[in-house]
């Protein structure tokens, strides 16, 4: 019995239309959020980062984005109002023990928070 096999000029095409739809598969589940989680807004992270830090008391009482995905705002934990800038990875308050470190990333990251307005001549 004599062994078949695939031409090469017959398997060209086939594998040609099988990247095309895989393609189009991919470029489907890419457009319809298919693959990964969606990131939480800035705010819902600061809020998450804010509740593990000080507890479900404490409530975020204003925001303003900064730069590179940073939130500036404050937080009210009973009577006490208290700046934070909130990052991906790190949540400072303006209580910490590193005040200058806190003053230099909110120079960075929120040029315009905490600053007075200029006074009118």
């Amino acid at each position: 019995m004599a062994q078949r096999s695939i031409r090469t000029d017959r398997l060209i095409p086939i594998l040609g239309v099988a990247v095309i739809v895989l393609g189009a598969l991919i470029l489907w589940l890419v457009t319809r959020g298919g693959f990964g989680t969606d990131e939480p807004s800035p705010e819902a992270r600061a809020r998450v980062q804010v509740r593990e830090h000080l507890g479900r008391q404490a409530r975020i009482s204003y925001t303003e984005e900064g730069r590179r995905l940073a939130v500036c705002g404050y937080i009210t934990d009973g009577d006490e109002v208290i700046a934070f800038i909130s990052r991906p990875n790190r949540l400072m308050l303006e209580t910490d023990p590193l005040k200058q470190e806190f003053r230099q990333i909110q120079r960075d990251l929120c040029p315009g928070f905490l600053t007075r307005p200029p006074a009118i001549p």
